[in-house]
């Protein structure tokens, strides 16, 4: 799953700024455009320009992923958002690393850009979610 997440993160990334000028716009559908910009924070933009305090909780989010894995191993499909949100964080690791910021590409109207990776750690949660949930359900008496 990590390896597919970034592979398949990395190899959209690629497409896009080859074919877009940084900077550039290109429509897609219905106000859905591709794009070729920069963010060097976190998501939404936050943490702009974060250096080390960034490098820190990224750091510190990674760590606190692998010790839930590591508690819950056991768990049902757990396997499945863990790859997910560690496919999507080392995809934008290696933006951080090879060009000091992430590559957004994807923008929605009144929403900021993004990227594959984005969505899968975004999709990540929400398994991540179902699958704590549902093994609780599992747990409690009805």
């Amino acid at each position: 799953m990590v390896t597919g997440v970034v592979a398949a993160d990395q190899a959209l990334k690629e497409i896009v700024t080859s074919a877009i000028e940084r900077g550039q716009r290109e429509p897609v559908i219905a106000g859905i455009e591709l794009v070729n910009v920069r963010n060097s924070g976190v998501a939404f933009g936050q943490l702009q320009d974060g250096g080390v305090i960034l490098i820190v909780v990224i750091a510190l989010a990674v760590a606190a992923l692998l010790a839930y894995f590591a508690r819950h191993a056991g768990r049902r499909l757990m396997w499945l958002p863990t790859g997910m949100l560690l496919g999507g964080a080392l995809g934008n690791v290696i933006d951080r690393v090879r060009e000091g910021a992430v590559v957004d590409f994807v923008k929605l109207p009144y929403w900021p850009a993004f990227n594959a990776a984005d969505v899968s750690i975004t999709f990540g949660v929400i398994v991540l979610l179902l699958v704590m949930e549902k093994d609780d359900g599992a747990r409690s008496p009805t």
